[in-house]
């Protein structure tokens, strides 16, 4: 699974953070980071919770 963010969408709301802090990260700059692209099966529900949660929709999951 490969997460792809559009950042001309995301709002660094830090919502996808709260839920997966293993794969996102909203820093002090308010700019949010994936801190691992390609992260592991085990994490994929709480990715896809993060997408579903997403306010705008910013988060696509390829797999």
């Amino acid at each position: 699974m490969k997460i792809v963010v559009d950042y001309d969408l995301c709002e660094s709301n830090a919502v996808c953070m709260g839920i997966a802090p293993e794969v996102f990260e909203v820093r002090d700059d308010d700019f949010l980071y994936i801190l691992d692209e390609n992260p592991d099966e085990s994490l994929r529900e709480k990715v896809e919770e993060s997408a579903r949660r997403c306010p705008k929709q910013a988060i696509t999951i390829v797999d």
